[in-house]
């Protein structure tokens, strides 16, 4: 790792240079950022680092400061308070310290009386007023053009970072197989979910998102995390990842079991299938949004095989019979943040290149390139509060109605993987280990 980071650390002072040429500003501070505590309580929320600070270096923890200069040394500010209230481990040696004039301080006023704030110098983080109290000006709080740049330039992933991506796909695959044996033993979504969490070897808290676990019609809900219903599930729809070096994995898996209509347990095995064929559009120069249009596609014809629909493919997506059962979009960028930042960007400048009015959930739309990764998680859902409108209407007559409340009570089925963009295709990062 220490020399992938090596590597991964020249490419950052390259970008850094290059964005601050380009937009004029001589140097540039990013905080970890500050604690967020909830509204009229004495706790914070879990704390997670700056995004771009992350992309730096993996150091935990809030209040620090990066310095960044063109043709210096970046200073590292690490704020290490004397606390008997929290464990206040000790650095150590880790590998990326020798690239850092490292400075330590035990708390957040000092650690900016070691930054001056030298010519035209903007900020990245979330507590402008202290910034500003230690000389950064309020129009270089967050700067959108210099922001837009370091963000684009995090789609494309140092061996370093995949690295990462592929220590927390494994991790997120073995919290699969652990939540997978105990769906099978007839196990609660709560104790599913624990399973996961126990797998991945990982605290909760250190999660990259909330898992996403639900049982038969809970499955239907696309951010479902109550963990309410009992045992014995039919179908289990799992959503859930693991993190390391603040990198992200994003893994849902939906599993059958004794009891499942045989026609949704098609309908699973169906979704696995064409997901791997989407998986396999992916190389440079393909737009994004070729995938999502390729995955309604698929929707409809897979759905017109199990006699769900009676248009199959193009037909059903062109008559809009193939939305209420994939409503949201195919993927999305994945990195430090689980829907990572820039994937509606349209240049390094910034702007917007929005998803089609037929498809606004949509994430992603950008061309894709060598080196990005971002996850491919087509789905089918039984949602009835979308499936309602069409019950009757001009395109009531395409839907097998008895069929479909046959399935409603089993929910939903995504499959979703990581992949790497290669020079002339992708490696998934996922399948490998579930």
């Amino acid at each position: 790792m220490k020399d992938l980071y090596a590597e991964h650390f020249k490419a950052r002072q390259s970008d850094l240079d290059a964005a601050l040429e380009a937009t004029g500003f001589d140097a540039l501070v990013i905080g970890a950022g500050a604690p967020m505590r909830y509204f009229a309580d004495d706790q914070d929320a879990v704390f997670r680092s700056t995004p771009h600070f992350n992309h730096w270096l993996p150091l935990e923890g809030p209040h620090h400061l990066l310095w960044l200069r063109s043709g210096k040394k970046p200073v590292l500010v690490r704020v290490a308070p004397e606390d008997y209230w929290y464990e206040q481990a000790p650095l150590g040696d880790p590998f990326w310290a020798s690239h850092f004039d490292l400075r330590e301080v035990p708390g957040p006023t000092e650690a900016w009386n070691e930054v001056d704030p030298e010519g035209r110098t903007a900020y990245i983080g979330n507590d402008g007023l202290r910034a500003v109290e230690n000389g950064i000006e309020q129009a270089c709080l967050n700067p959108e053009e210099l922001t837009a740049r370091l963000d684009w330039n995090r789609a494309y992933k140092s061996a370093y970072e995949v690295a990462h991506l592929e220590i927390a796909a494994e991790l997120g695959a073995r919290g699969h197989v652990a939540a997978k044996a105990s769906f099978e033993a007839g196990g609660s979504e709560l104790e599913i979910h624990r399973a996961f969490v126990q797998g991945t070897g990982s605290p909760e808290s250190d999660l990259p998102y909330p898992t996403i676990v639900g049982l038969d019609e809970k499955g239907a809900i696309l951010h479902y995390t109550g963990k309410r219903t009992g045992i014995e599930g039919r179908v289990l729809l799992i959503d859930a990842g693991a993190r390391s070096g603040g990198y992200c994995s994003d893994i849902t898996r939906t599993w059958t079991r004794a009891g499942c209509d045989p026609i949704f347990a098609e309908m699973v095995k169906g979704v696995d299938r064409f997901q791997l064929e989407l998986c396999d559009m992916v190389r440079p120069g393909i737009p994004y949004p070729d995938i999502h249009i390729a995955a309604h596609v698929k929707v409809g014809e897979l759905l017109h095989e199990l006699g769900v629909l009676k248009l199959a493919g193009e037909d059903a997506m062109e008559a809009g019979v193939t939305t209420p059962f994939l409503p949201h979009g195919v993927g999305h960028f994945l990195g430090i943040q689980v829907h990572d930042i820039g994937g509606h960007q349209r240049d390094p400048k910034g702007g917007s290149q929005p998803p089609p009015d037929a498809h606004p959930y949509l994430r992603t739309t950008r061309q894709i390139e060598e080196h990005e990764v971002f996850t491919i998680e087509p789905g089918i859902y039984m949602i009835e509060m979308l499936l309602r409108e069409h019950r009757s209407g001009k395109t009531a007559a395409h839907f097998d109605w008895s069929l479909i409340d046959q399935l409603i009570p089993f929910g939903g089925v995504r499959i979703e993987d990581d992949v790497l963009v290669t020079g002339n295709g992708h490696r998934n990062l996922s399948r490998v280990h579930v």
